[in-house]
């Protein structure tokens, strides 16, 4: 070919060609099924096998609970509609739906009370939760828990004031001695707490309760699921701070203090939470002075929380331990006093390695609050095993009340489970 002929024919492209979807096999879905369900032929096997029994459950349960029935008065008018069909009784759970998160014995017309307390919760556990909020709104959060008292239980709000005016004392005279000594400060400031305390419970009348706003309602009419939720909040916000006492008098270099702290660890860490309920419901009561008359549902709480207590300080002395020895040396070398290294140091470090236990002591703890129900305390589990099948109307239900109580408590506990993952993500835990 001659060079003239060879001119003619060359070519350049001036433009980029078109971009082109890539093959069906790199991306998409069929991409996402080759890498996750069927990489290899093994797991291919798994995938199908599992997939083999989801649909046998799905299949099963679907008509069960899409024939279910909502608008019936008893379990026989349940079975009459249906007639043979497979169909589940929901209700159940319409027709004591109030029951079921109140208890039977909380007065109907005061559900307003509990329901405003819940709705408070959320705004006094988000300053704690979420601390990119102002921090004046901690004043809601330390303010919850003595309102929250008052429209659950009622009676006179000088006994909610006389609490919250106790722990303003004690918390002025442990920060006015805590810089001289910690141990001074604490018990300086326990002592003024209950010193307050006696001489204001001393001070509110006896029949002020029944001239207050809201009427009081007795510990042993609590129930439900309101129950479960408050024992829960209130034994996790306990056990915590003195978990945390706990694991720092465990490695205290005090021998009378360390060995308190480890025989009441190993030894609450060695007896049943059941055993301890029925300790706090026969026992316990013997403990305080006479006549003093101690709720239930505080000795109950007491229990609850001396057992989680145990648990959290474990957990929280695995993360001191995994500190290395260095950031204590750092402490030192800064001129810091214990309290303020443990503070400023140690405690931030140890809590961010110890969040993952800590969580699953939580969750563990709000499911064991249905073990009060063995203890005449009707909590929703004590509800559906006692009251609610008991009657005539519902006896023989089984199915559709545990589940009612499975979906509430996995909602509260994957609520919890996913808190704690953004929490670690957020504080970077995992040091990447």
């Amino acid at each position: 070919m001659s060079d003239k002929r060879a001119d003619s024919v060359a070519f350049v492209r001036e433009t980029f060609l078109a971009e082109q979807p890539a093959p069906a096999s790199a991306t998409g879905v069929v991409r996402w099924l080759q890498d996750n369900l069927f990489p290899t032929w093994a797991n291919g096997l798994l995938t199908i096998v599992s997939l083999y029994v989801i649909y046998l459950l799905v299949s099963s349960a679907a008509p069960w609970m899409f024939n279910g029935l909502w608008n019936t008065q008893s379990l026989s008018e349940c079975r009459e509609v249906l007639d043979g069909a497979t169909g589940a009784c929901f209700s159940v759970l319409t027709e004591r739906w109030n029951q079921l998160l109140f208890g039977f014995k909380y007065p109907p017309d005061q559900y307003w009370r509990p329901t405003l307390a819940f709705v408070l919760m959320f705004a006094a556990l988000a300053p704690v939760l979420f601390f990119d909020l102002p921090r004046k709104l901690l004043i809601i959060t330390a303010l919850f828990p003595f309102t929250a008292y008052w429209l659950i239980w009622g009676g006179t709000i000088f006994t909610p004031l006389v609490a919250l005016l106790g722990v303003v004392a004690g918390y002025l005279v442990y920060a006015r001695f805590v810089k001289g000594s910690f141990a001074t400060g604490a018990l300086g400031g326990v002592a003024a707490a209950i010193a307050v305390w006696m001489i204001g419970g001393a001070l509110i009348p006896d029949g002020a309760n029944d001239t207050a706003m809201l009427s009081a309602v007795p510990s042993r009419d609590l129930g439900g699921f309101m129950l479960n939720m408050m024992l829960g909040l209130t034994c996790v916000s306990l056990s915590v701070p003195i978990g945390i006492a706990l694991a720092l008098g465990r490695q205290s270099s005090l021998p009378l203090i360390k060995i308190i702290c480890v025989v009441f660890i190993e030894f609450i860490r060695g007896v049943p939470l059941i055993t301890l309920l029925f300790v706090a419901n026969v026992m316990l009561a013997y403990f305080f002075p006479p006549g003093s008359g101690v709720d239930l549902f505080l000795r109950v709480v007491i229990m609850i929380t001396m057992f989680s207590a145990a648990y959290i300080a474990e957990v929280i002395r695995g993360g001191l331990a995994a500190l290395p020895k260095g950031q204590y040396e750092a402490a030192d070398s800064l001129g810091l006093d214990y309290p303020q290294a443990m503070r400023l140091i140690i405690l931030p470090q140890a809590l961010k390695i110890s969040i993952p236990g800590i969580v699953n002591v939580a969750v563990g703890l709000f499911k064991d609050t249905t073990l009060v129900s063995v203890i005449s305390m009707f909590d929703l589990v004590g509800m559906i095993r006692g009251p609610i099948l008991a009657s005539t109307e519902w006896n023989g239900i089984y199915w559709e009340l545990f589940m009612f109580a499975s979906v509430l408590f996995f909602i509260v506990c994957y609520g919890i489970s996913q808190y704690s993952q953004w929490l670690e993500r957020r504080l970077a835990t995992d040091h990447r």
